[in-house]
């Protein structure tokens, strides 16, 4: 038996929490990487190996880019966890829009877990999560899954959400870059939507931009910025729903 963490994560905040779930199986595990626009589409899984399949929550929704990269996926029956990670806000329809999309993709839904990560554009909003009690509660819920799994208790499982899945407004906030911009095209090589263009990076396709926030995040010159004034609304905005410290959830 394999084990198989696949994940969409462009600043980093979804990988920690797959990460701490793929570890707590095992040590030992292939990980693929649903954000490299390069990433092997050609991959198939073992109906006896086990996927934790990782995604952010957008406004509620799967991004529409990791939808179609699982879907390029072989699941051939394997086991899966689904990891739906937010920004201490809300996961809406999320998680079961995961469920949808693996199954389509041939995966067999062992749980579901909703996670808390550090919000990716209003930062100030789960700062530092996970932290160590997401960790320990995370494990608690991988020794949950195991002892699913020893029982060979492969049942649907319920999850949290609504179907129609709810609409997506997209996000207006596309990151632009200040004058300490050296031109090194970093954005541009690991925007997971190629929306920067790659000879000059002051340019941006903002009909391609998914406001991932990995350009800010990686930038070497912290040179790419959103614009303060709809920075400082949205985080107004979140305050009453995201200051409330909100705690992960397991469905099995």
């Amino acid at each position: 038996m394999k084990i198989y963490n696949i994940c969409f994560s462009p600043t980093g905040g979804t990988k920690k929490v797959a990460d701490i779930i793929s570890r707590g199986f095992s040590e030992q595990f292939e990980f693929i990487d649903l954000t490299e626009k390069s990433f092997d589409n050609d991959i198939s899984i073992k109906s006896d190996d086990i996927a934790i399949i990782s995604v952010p929550s957008y406004g509620g929704r799967v991004p529409e880019v990791a939808v179609k990269r699982i879907m390029k996926l072989k699941g051939n029956g394997a086991k899966t966890v689904l990891v739906c990670v937010y920004g201490n806000r809300a996961y809406e329809d999320a998680l079961v829009e995961l469920q949808d999309t693996v199954v389509d993709a041939g995966f067999n839904v062992l749980a579901g877990i909703a996670a808390i990560a550090e919000h990716s554009i209003a930062r100030c909003y789960a700062t530092g999560r996970p932290d160590e009690q997401d960790k320990n509660t995370l494990n608690e819920f991988v020794k949950k899954i195991k002892q699913k799994l020893d029982s060979n208790d492969i049942n649907n499982i319920q999850l949290k959400g609504n179907r129609p899945y709810k609409k997506f407004n997209g996000v207006s906030m596309v990151p632009k870059p200040t004058n300490k911009c050296n031109k090194c095209g970093l954005c541009a090589e690991k925007c997971p939507v190629s929306a920067i263009d790659i000879n000059n990076p002051k340019n941006v396709d903002s009909s391609k931009c998914i406001a991932c926030m990995r350009c800010v995040s990686i930038c070497p010159q912290s040179s790419r910025k959103v614009n303060k004034v709809l920075l400082s609304g949205a985080t107004l905005a979140l305050k009453s729903v995201c200051s409330k410290r909100k705690e992960c959830e397991l469905f099995v």
